[in-house]
């Protein structure tokens, strides 16, 4: 057995922590848990806003992420001899970079229009960072005590609950949070303070009687000039991301949200007033009379009365509906309130106030939830004479699922025998699969088909599906007391079904939940 060498300085005991400073490291670990899940969260939350987001990338920010955290912590093995300066360190690296990855994402993809590179960089740092966290943080649990393996095993299961409990706390603070209340430039930033705040009260509390007074006062000195970039962040959030914003559009930005499912701006210059969801246009109010002809009248030619809007929370839709006359009954399921809330204040020119009309009935819902149960007190006896579907493209799983021959499934169980559904379907020419996909889905669902197309000068060839119950296809008819209006007549109707031999119908495998083909097909881009 070794012993002390003669005439050397006898080792000072290292110092142990105590139960109740284990109790506040347990709750700094459950902290930086939340925060480091709140930093991948935002992350993919811009993925998706920024670049479309779906499965691939997902995947690949969840892989990288967590290959980045065993990264991490084989790199952490080098420093747990200086476990508490490190941890101090690792912190303040992490608060800082978590902090500022969604301003330097946004930024970059603003001005330079790629941003997958700063994507996966910020994804490697954090994950390696948070990664390191664990290995750092045991070594301090265990300071100064001799530990057997059943000792071990209990702390390792305290790391664990408090680790996880945050992860939690994190992944629901984001979505009901930080992302409706700060955005994600702010929400990222805070996250950062509140990282840089609990290493400052494990600092001061904990690791003080550890650190040499050189080393104390250096790590404070760091986490209060972390501190102090991050709270600036803060204070012009709004410039930094406004000043980016507008560089992706050409118009002046007039309205601007970040709802919990999408990115709602709207442009005007002059009288062209523009909506974007998650960077894509919807409608210009120079020609979107066009489209909203289109997708309208042909559903109610058999003389509907009754009429369910499926999305359309820009409200021209409702406006077209609320012209026609016999229609008693107009229930619109839309899922953001957020965008209804823009469309009764900033878009209310366009849609003449339709959506505060008394005679459509709005609900707030998720399409597919809200048709797969019953509501005999809202869908008439027999079913809708008309559905109409106004979505955005299925560039996403989220969109996919609504393109899918499960919903349309669940279309046509609301729909009255005779009824008829009109569903937008992109461009027969831009984009030919996944408007011949559309189609074919439809027709999967039990439903003959129509399709017909437009020229929209905004969008270019611009297709929808008419679509009803029985062995023979519908033709687009006008409703016979149809108002006056401004691009579309029979003869226009009639000509919309013929497609030149470049658009020619494709008869394709259906898209459905299993398998979302429609999603990949809009992946592939625009021809």
């Amino acid at each position: 057995m070794v012993t002390e060498a003669i005439g050397a300085a006898p080792t000072a005991p290292e110092p142990v922590i105590g139960t109740r400073w284990r109790a506040l490291l347990l709750a700094a670990v459950a902290a930086c848990a939340a925060c480091g899940i709140v930093y991948e969260l935002a992350l993919l939350t811009l993925s998706t806003s920024l670049n479309g987001g779906g499965v691939v990338s997902t995947s690949l920010i969840v892989a990288g992420y967590v290959a980045a955290l065993g990264v991490g912590g084989l790199l952490a093995k080098a420093l747990l001899g200086r476990a508490a300066i490190s941890f101090i360190a690792v912190e303040t690296a992490l608060g800082v970079v978590g902090g500022l990855s969604a301003t330097v994402l946004y930024v970059t993809f603003a001005y330079l229009g790629d941003s997958d590179w700063v994507l996966g960089v910020a994804t490697a740092l954090i994950g390696g960072l948070v990664g390191a966290e664990v290995p750092l943080l045991m070594t301090l649990l265990q300071r100064g005590r001799v530990a057997g393996a059943t000792d071990a095993g209990r702390v390792l299961a305290n790391l664990n609950a408090a680790d996880y409990l945050g992860a939690l706390l994190g992944g629901l603070a984001w979505p009901f949070l930080v992302l409706p209340y700060l955005g994600m430039i702010r929400g990222a930033a805070a996250t950062g303070m509140i990282n840089l705040a609990a290493a400052a009260v494990v600092s001061v509390f904990l690791l003080r009687r550890i650190l040499s007074r050189r080393e104390f006062i250096g790590a404070l000195g760091a986490l209060v000039l972390a501190f102090a970039v991050l709270a600036t962040l803060m204070a012009s959030a709004d410039g930094i991301e406004t000043t980016s914003r507008q560089r992706l559009y050409a118009d002046p930005i007039v309205a601007y949200r970040h709802s919990a499912y999408q990115e709602i701006v709207v442009t005007r210059r002059g009288d062209d007033t523009r909506l974007y969801l998650d960077g894509g246009l919807q409608f210009s109010t120079r020609d979107e009379y066009r489209y909203t002809e289109s997708l309208v009248y042909p559903a109610l030619g058999a003389g509907a009365r009754s009429v369910l809007v499926i999305g359309g929370g820009d409200g021209l839709a409702a406006r077209e509906l609320l012209r026609q006359k016999g229609i008693d009954r107009i229930v619109q399921v839309e899922l953001d309130p957020a965008v209804v809330a823009v469309a009764r204040t900033k878009l209310r020119d366009a849609n003449a106030g339709a959506l505060d009309d008394p005679r459509l009935q709005l609900i707030l819902d998720d399409a597919m939830t809200w048709l797969r149960v019953p509501h005999p007190d809202v869908v008439p006896p027999g079913g809708f004479d008309a559905v109409i579907v106004d979505l955005p493209d299925p560039d996403n799983p989220v969109l996919g699922r609504l393109y899918s021959t499960e919903f349309y499934s669940l279309i046509a169980r609301a729909l009255a025998p005779q009824g008829l559904l009109v569903v937008q379907s992109g461009s027969p020419y831009s984009t030919p699969i996944a408007f011949w996909r559309t189609v074919s889905t439809i027709a999967s669902a039990g439903l003959s088909v129509t399709p017909y197309h437009v020229e929209v000068p905004t969008f270019g060839d611009w297709g929808f599906t008419l679509a009803r119950r029985g062995p023979v296809p519908p033709m687009p008819v006008l409703p016979k007391d149809a108002p006056p209006l401004r691009f579309l007549n029979q003869q226009v109707l009639d000509a919309a079904t013929v497609f030149a031999p470049d658009t020619a119908p494709q008869h394709l495998p259906p898209s459905t939940l299993e398998h979302p083909l429609i999603v990949d097909d809009m992946r592939h881009g625009y021809r």
